[in-house]
Protein backbone atom coordinates (compact mmCIF):
# COMPACT_ATOMS: atom_id res chain seq x y z
CA UNK A 1 0.00 0.00 0.00
CA UNK A 2 1.46 3.39 -0.94
CA UNK A 3 2.18 6.28 1.62
CA UNK A 4 0.27 9.21 1.48
CA UNK A 5 2.58 12.01 0.80
CA UNK A 6 2.50 14.71 3.57
CA UNK A 7 2.64 17.82 2.28
CA UNK A 8 2.99 21.39 3.16
CA UNK A 9 0.18 24.18 3.21
CA UNK A 10 2.16 27.67 3.20
CA UNK A 11 5.02 25.89 4.52
CA UNK A 12 3.85 23.86 7.48
CA UNK A 13 3.32 20.18 8.15
CA UNK A 14 -0.35 19.45 6.81
CA UNK A 15 -0.56 16.52 9.08
CA UNK A 16 0.80 18.55 12.09
CA UNK A 17 -2.18 21.49 11.36
CA UNK A 18 -4.49 19.18 11.28
CA UNK A 19 -3.64 17.39 14.22
CA UNK A 20 -3.28 20.95 15.70
CA UNK A 21 -7.20 22.17 15.03
CA UNK A 22 -8.11 18.59 16.28
CA UNK A 23 -6.48 18.82 19.69
CA UNK A 24 -7.26 22.52 20.28
CA UNK A 25 -11.24 21.55 19.59
CA UNK A 26 -10.91 18.76 21.99
CA UNK A 27 -9.54 21.17 25.33
CA UNK A 28 -11.66 23.52 24.50
CA UNK A 29 -10.91 25.65 27.91
CA UNK A 30 -7.40 26.62 26.64
CA UNK A 31 -5.77 26.19 23.52
CA UNK A 32 -3.38 22.78 24.05
CA UNK A 33 -1.32 23.22 20.63
CA UNK A 34 0.86 25.91 19.36
CA UNK A 35 3.39 26.29 16.65
CA UNK A 36 6.51 27.58 17.52
CA UNK A 37 6.92 30.33 14.73
CA UNK A 38 3.66 31.56 15.51
CA UNK A 39 3.76 35.51 16.73
CA UNK A 40 1.33 35.06 19.11
CA UNK A 41 2.94 34.11 22.73
CA UNK A 42 3.23 30.53 23.97
CA UNK A 43 3.20 29.45 27.63
CA UNK A 44 6.70 28.35 27.67
CA UNK A 45 7.58 32.33 26.44
CA UNK A 46 9.67 34.05 28.56
CA UNK A 47 9.32 37.87 28.50
CA UNK A 48 9.67 39.02 31.86
CA UNK A 49 12.20 38.93 34.55
CA UNK A 50 13.05 39.96 38.41
CA UNK A 51 16.65 41.04 39.30
CA UNK A 52 18.29 39.45 42.30
CA UNK A 53 20.25 42.27 42.79
CA UNK A 54 23.38 40.93 41.37
CA UNK A 55 23.62 41.99 37.43
CA UNK A 56 26.48 39.20 37.27
CA UNK A 57 24.22 36.69 38.47
CA UNK A 58 21.10 37.49 36.43
CA UNK A 59 22.89 37.50 33.23
CA UNK A 60 24.48 33.96 34.33
CA UNK A 61 20.98 32.85 34.92
CA UNK A 62 19.06 34.32 32.44
CA UNK A 63 21.55 34.64 29.42
CA UNK A 64 20.87 37.75 28.19
CA UNK A 65 20.76 41.89 29.20
CA UNK A 66 18.60 42.70 32.29
CA UNK A 67 17.65 39.17 33.30
CA UNK A 68 17.51 37.51 36.41
CA UNK A 69 14.85 35.02 37.80
CA UNK A 70 11.91 34.44 34.98
CA UNK A 71 8.59 35.17 35.26
CA UNK A 72 6.29 32.12 35.31
CA UNK A 73 8.89 29.63 36.84
CA UNK A 74 10.42 28.41 39.93
CA UNK A 75 13.83 28.97 41.33
CA UNK A 76 16.00 27.46 44.34
CA UNK A 77 18.81 28.56 45.92
CA UNK A 78 20.84 26.42 48.07
CA UNK A 79 23.54 27.31 50.57
CA UNK A 80 25.08 26.47 53.79
CA UNK A 81 23.97 28.99 56.29
CA UNK A 82 25.65 32.70 55.88
CA UNK A 83 25.82 32.24 52.44
CA UNK A 84 23.55 34.81 51.49
CA UNK A 85 20.25 33.13 50.51
CA UNK A 86 17.79 35.46 52.56
CA UNK A 87 19.49 38.41 51.18
CA UNK A 88 19.04 37.64 48.04
CA UNK A 89 15.39 37.06 48.51
CA UNK A 90 15.71 40.51 49.51
CA UNK A 91 16.98 41.65 46.44
CA UNK A 92 14.06 39.70 44.23
CA UNK A 93 10.95 41.22 46.50
CA UNK A 94 12.63 44.96 46.61
CA UNK A 95 12.80 44.77 42.72
CA UNK A 96 9.25 43.25 42.54
CA UNK A 97 8.10 46.25 44.17
CA UNK A 98 9.79 48.31 41.92
CA UNK A 99 8.47 47.13 38.70
CA UNK A 100 4.82 47.81 40.72
CA UNK A 101 4.48 44.42 41.96
CA UNK A 102 3.47 42.74 45.07
CA UNK A 103 6.30 40.85 47.26
CA UNK A 104 4.79 37.97 49.12
CA UNK A 105 7.01 36.48 51.98
CA UNK A 106 6.59 33.37 53.42
CA UNK A 107 8.55 32.58 56.60
CA UNK A 108 9.30 29.01 58.12
CA UNK A 109 12.16 30.63 60.12
CA UNK A 110 11.00 33.57 62.43
CA UNK A 111 13.87 35.12 61.53
CA UNK A 112 12.65 38.27 59.41
CA UNK A 113 14.53 41.58 60.16
CA UNK A 114 12.05 44.40 59.35
CA UNK A 115 15.38 46.75 59.52
CA UNK A 116 17.36 44.53 57.18
CA UNK A 117 14.61 44.82 54.50
CA UNK A 118 14.41 48.43 54.61
CA UNK A 119 17.82 48.81 54.38
CA UNK A 120 17.72 46.75 51.23
CA UNK A 121 14.56 48.86 49.27
CA UNK A 122 11.87 46.50 50.31
CA UNK A 123 8.60 48.83 51.17
CA UNK A 124 7.76 46.76 54.30
CA UNK A 125 4.72 48.62 54.69
CA UNK A 126 3.08 46.89 51.24
CA UNK A 127 4.86 43.96 51.55
CA UNK A 128 2.92 40.36 52.39
CA UNK A 129 4.40 38.89 55.64
CA UNK A 130 2.77 35.11 55.72
CA UNK A 131 4.68 32.84 58.63
CA UNK A 132 3.71 29.49 58.58
CA UNK A 133 5.25 26.36 59.91
CA UNK A 134 4.02 23.04 57.28
CA UNK A 135 4.73 22.48 53.92
CA UNK A 136 1.24 21.65 53.69
CA UNK A 137 -0.08 25.27 54.68
CA UNK A 138 2.61 26.77 52.50
CA UNK A 139 1.74 25.01 49.37
CA UNK A 140 -2.48 26.10 50.45
CA UNK A 141 -1.11 29.87 50.83
CA UNK A 142 0.48 29.38 47.31
CA UNK A 143 -2.63 28.05 45.58
CA UNK A 144 -4.94 30.65 47.53
CA UNK A 145 -2.85 33.35 46.00
CA UNK A 146 -2.81 32.10 42.95
CA UNK A 147 -6.85 31.39 42.63
CA UNK A 148 -6.82 35.17 43.81
CA UNK A 149 -5.03 37.15 41.22
CA UNK A 150 -6.87 34.53 38.60
CA UNK A 151 -9.65 36.90 39.79
CA UNK A 152 -8.80 39.88 40.54
CA UNK A 153 -5.69 40.92 39.24
CA UNK A 154 -4.11 38.90 36.68
CA UNK A 155 -2.00 41.04 35.07
CA UNK A 156 -0.15 42.43 38.39
CA UNK A 157 3.03 41.11 39.20
CA UNK A 158 3.85 38.91 42.01
CA UNK A 159 6.81 37.41 43.77
CA UNK A 160 6.42 34.32 46.45
CA UNK A 161 9.54 33.70 48.47
CA UNK A 162 9.41 30.52 50.72
CA UNK A 163 12.04 30.68 53.48
CA UNK A 164 13.01 28.05 53.73
CA UNK A 165 12.31 24.46 52.75
CA UNK A 166 14.81 23.47 55.04
CA UNK A 167 13.02 24.54 58.12
CA UNK A 168 9.66 23.71 57.25
CA UNK A 169 7.43 20.67 59.25
CA UNK A 170 4.94 18.56 58.36
CA UNK A 171 1.39 18.35 60.14
CA UNK A 172 2.37 14.75 61.08
CA UNK A 173 6.04 15.81 62.10
CA UNK A 174 4.21 19.26 64.22
CA UNK A 175 2.18 16.90 66.41
CA UNK A 176 4.38 13.76 66.97
CA UNK A 177 7.09 13.60 70.08
CA UNK A 178 10.50 14.05 69.56
CA UNK A 179 11.77 10.59 69.36
CA UNK A 180 12.99 8.93 66.26
CA UNK A 181 10.07 7.70 64.17
CA UNK A 182 11.33 5.68 61.28
CA UNK A 183 12.09 7.39 57.84
CA UNK A 184 11.60 10.99 57.60
CA UNK A 185 9.92 10.34 53.85
CA UNK A 186 6.81 12.66 54.65
CA UNK A 187 8.08 16.01 53.75
CA UNK A 188 9.18 14.59 50.28
CA UNK A 189 5.74 13.09 49.14
CA UNK A 190 3.94 15.87 50.04
CA UNK A 191 6.51 18.02 48.10
CA UNK A 192 6.42 15.69 44.86
CA UNK A 193 2.43 15.87 45.43
CA UNK A 194 2.96 19.96 45.53
CA UNK A 195 5.07 20.22 42.78
CA UNK A 196 3.30 18.98 40.64
CA UNK A 197 0.12 20.82 40.98
CA UNK A 198 1.93 23.94 41.53
CA UNK A 199 4.22 24.58 38.74
CA UNK A 200 1.81 24.96 35.64
CA UNK A 201 -0.53 27.12 37.85
CA UNK A 202 2.80 28.76 38.23
CA UNK A 203 3.35 29.26 34.31
CA UNK A 204 0.31 30.62 32.91
CA UNK A 205 0.17 33.69 35.88
CA UNK A 206 2.76 36.51 36.08
CA UNK A 207 4.80 34.82 39.51
CA UNK A 208 7.82 34.30 40.03
CA UNK A 209 8.39 31.66 42.64
CA UNK A 210 11.17 31.38 44.67
CA UNK A 211 12.73 28.74 47.68
CA UNK A 212 15.65 28.88 49.74
CA UNK A 213 16.74 25.74 51.13
CA UNK A 214 19.73 24.55 53.28
CA UNK A 215 22.93 22.21 52.29
CA UNK A 216 23.52 18.85 54.68
CA UNK A 217 26.34 17.12 53.63
CA UNK A 218 25.86 13.39 52.56
CA UNK A 219 27.01 10.49 54.87
CA UNK A 220 29.99 8.60 53.69
CA UNK A 221 30.47 10.43 50.16
CA UNK A 222 33.68 10.34 49.03
CA UNK A 223 33.37 11.04 45.44
CA UNK A 224 31.28 13.68 43.35
CA UNK A 225 28.85 16.14 45.25
CA UNK A 226 28.78 15.81 48.79
CA UNK A 227 25.62 17.93 49.42
CA UNK A 228 22.09 17.29 49.04
CA UNK A 229 18.99 19.17 49.83
CA UNK A 230 15.96 19.21 52.51
CA UNK A 231 12.59 17.94 50.66
CA UNK A 232 13.24 15.56 48.55
CA UNK A 233 14.10 16.02 44.89
CA UNK A 234 10.93 17.24 43.92
CA UNK A 235 11.46 20.96 43.98
CA UNK A 236 14.93 20.74 42.07
CA UNK A 237 13.37 18.63 39.76
CA UNK A 238 10.27 21.62 38.86
CA UNK A 239 12.39 24.45 38.89
CA UNK A 240 13.64 25.76 35.70
CA UNK A 241 16.79 27.41 37.94
CA UNK A 242 18.97 26.23 40.60
CA UNK A 243 21.31 28.66 42.12
CA UNK A 244 24.14 27.13 44.71
CA UNK A 245 25.44 30.08 47.15
CA UNK A 246 29.40 29.92 48.86
CA UNK A 247 30.75 32.28 50.66
CA UNK A 248 34.58 32.79 49.51
CA UNK A 249 35.39 35.24 51.44
CA UNK A 250 34.75 38.05 54.94
CA UNK A 251 35.04 41.79 53.47
CA UNK A 252 36.61 43.63 56.58
CA UNK A 253 37.09 47.23 57.80
CA UNK A 254 38.78 49.21 60.06
CA UNK A 255 37.00 51.33 62.94
CA UNK A 256 39.75 52.91 64.56
CA UNK A 257 42.31 50.25 65.70
CA UNK A 258 40.16 47.55 65.82
CA UNK A 259 39.52 45.48 62.36
CA UNK A 260 35.41 43.95 62.41
CA UNK A 261 33.99 41.84 59.58
CA UNK A 262 31.10 44.03 57.81
CA UNK A 263 30.47 42.14 54.75
CA UNK A 264 31.20 38.26 52.71
CA UNK A 265 32.22 37.61 49.52
CA UNK A 266 29.93 35.43 47.89
CA UNK A 267 30.13 32.93 44.86
CA UNK A 268 26.50 32.03 43.19
CA UNK A 269 27.24 28.67 40.54
CA UNK A 270 23.91 27.88 38.56
CA UNK A 271 23.66 24.58 38.80
CA UNK A 272 20.87 23.78 36.66
CA UNK A 273 19.35 26.30 33.94
CA UNK A 274 16.51 25.85 31.79
CA UNK A 275 16.71 29.28 30.65
CA UNK A 276 20.47 29.01 29.47
CA UNK A 277 23.67 27.19 29.56
CA UNK A 278 23.97 26.25 32.75
CA UNK A 279 27.23 25.92 35.64
CA UNK A 280 27.54 29.47 34.92
CA UNK A 281 29.26 31.61 37.87
CA UNK A 282 28.88 35.15 39.42
CA UNK A 283 30.85 36.51 42.28
CA UNK A 284 29.48 39.86 44.22
CA UNK A 285 30.03 41.51 47.79
CA UNK A 286 27.61 41.51 50.22
CA UNK A 287 27.55 44.02 52.81
CA UNK A 288 25.38 43.70 56.18
CA UNK A 289 24.40 47.36 56.20
CA UNK A 290 23.20 47.99 52.43
CA UNK A 291 23.42 44.20 50.86
CA UNK A 292 24.93 43.37 47.07
CA UNK A 293 27.24 45.53 46.09
CA UNK A 294 26.76 45.56 42.30
CA UNK A 295 28.91 47.87 40.36
CA UNK A 296 31.55 46.56 42.88
CA UNK A 297 31.24 43.10 41.20
CA UNK A 298 30.92 44.71 37.84
CA UNK A 299 34.85 45.81 38.27
CA UNK A 300 35.87 42.16 39.08
CA UNK A 301 34.15 40.99 36.46
CA UNK A 302 35.69 43.01 33.73
CA UNK A 303 38.98 42.62 35.25
CA UNK A 304 39.02 38.77 35.37
CA UNK A 305 38.18 38.90 31.36
CA UNK A 306 40.96 41.93 30.63
CA UNK A 307 38.74 44.78 29.68
CA UNK A 308 40.10 46.02 32.87
CA UNK A 309 43.74 46.15 32.77
CA UNK A 310 45.86 47.17 35.47
CA UNK A 311 47.09 46.16 39.17
CA UNK A 312 47.13 47.56 41.98
CA UNK A 313 45.58 51.04 42.91
CA UNK A 314 45.12 52.34 39.13
CA UNK A 315 43.07 50.53 36.52
CA UNK A 316 42.71 51.35 32.57
CA UNK A 317 39.52 50.89 30.91
CA UNK A 318 40.00 51.61 26.66
CA UNK A 319 36.87 52.12 25.04
CA UNK A 320 36.69 50.22 22.07
CA UNK A 321 33.67 52.80 20.41
CA UNK A 322 36.00 55.33 20.76
CA UNK A 323 39.43 54.70 21.48
CA UNK A 324 39.45 57.02 24.69
CA UNK A 325 41.24 55.42 27.33
CA UNK A 326 39.97 55.87 31.16
CA UNK A 327 42.33 55.63 33.80
CA UNK A 328 40.93 55.70 37.09
CA UNK A 329 41.71 53.85 40.98
CA UNK A 330 39.73 50.78 41.94
CA UNK A 331 38.39 52.23 44.77
CA UNK A 332 36.98 55.63 42.33
CA UNK A 333 35.10 52.79 40.36
CA UNK A 334 31.39 53.02 42.02
CA UNK A 335 31.51 56.48 41.80
CA UNK A 336 32.89 57.13 38.04
CA UNK A 337 30.34 54.88 37.05
CA UNK A 338 27.51 56.95 38.95
CA UNK A 339 28.22 59.80 37.34
CA UNK A 340 28.78 58.91 33.96
CA UNK A 341 25.93 57.04 32.70
CA UNK A 342 27.21 56.40 29.15
CA UNK A 343 30.05 54.75 30.45
CA UNK A 344 27.77 52.92 33.02
CA UNK A 345 26.31 51.49 30.10
CA UNK A 346 29.57 50.92 27.99
CA UNK A 347 30.65 48.92 31.14
CA UNK A 348 27.48 46.39 30.67
CA UNK A 349 27.20 46.31 27.06
CA UNK A 350 31.26 44.72 27.94
CA UNK A 351 29.60 42.43 30.52
CA UNK A 352 26.82 41.16 27.89
CA UNK A 353 29.58 40.35 25.92
CA UNK A 354 31.69 38.01 27.66
CA UNK A 355 28.64 36.38 29.60
CA UNK A 356 26.06 35.55 27.25
CA UNK A 357 26.42 32.05 25.29
CA UNK A 358 25.12 32.52 21.85
CA UNK A 359 23.57 29.22 20.65
CA UNK A 360 24.50 27.40 17.15
CA UNK A 361 21.98 27.19 14.65
CA UNK A 362 22.64 24.29 12.15
CA UNK A 363 23.59 26.74 9.07
CA UNK A 364 25.92 28.01 11.27
CA UNK A 365 29.45 26.16 11.71
CA UNK A 366 29.55 23.54 14.53
CA UNK A 367 32.97 22.38 14.50
CA UNK A 368 34.55 22.69 17.86
CA UNK A 369 37.47 21.38 19.57
CA UNK A 370 36.79 19.26 22.30
CA UNK A 371 39.75 18.50 24.40
CA UNK A 372 38.52 14.84 26.10
CA UNK A 373 41.02 15.04 29.33
CA UNK A 374 38.75 18.32 30.02
CA UNK A 375 35.31 16.78 29.91
CA UNK A 376 34.37 15.34 33.49
CA UNK A 377 33.17 12.19 33.89
CA UNK A 378 35.11 11.03 30.62
CA UNK A 379 36.78 7.32 30.62
CA UNK A 380 38.56 5.67 28.02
Amino acid sequence: MAKKQVTEIAGRDELASSLAEGLNKKFKDFKAVYFLDNTEETPTDLTEWVSTGSSTLDLAIANRPNGGLPVGRIAEFTGLEAAGKSLIMAHLLANTQKKGGLAVYIDTENALSEEFLRAIGVDVANMLYIPLETIEDIFEAIENIIESIRKSSKDRLVTIVVDSVAAATTKVELEADYDKDGWATTKAILMSKAMRKITNMIGKQRIVLAFTNQLREKMGVMFGDKYTTSGGKALGFHASVRVRLQSVGKLKAKIGSKEIIVGVETEATVTKNRLGPPYKKAKFEIYFDSGINDLGSWFTLLKEYGVLSGTGAWYTLVREDTGEEIKFQSKDWIAKLEADQDLKNYAYDKMCSVMISKYRHTEQSSEIEVDSTDVIGFDE
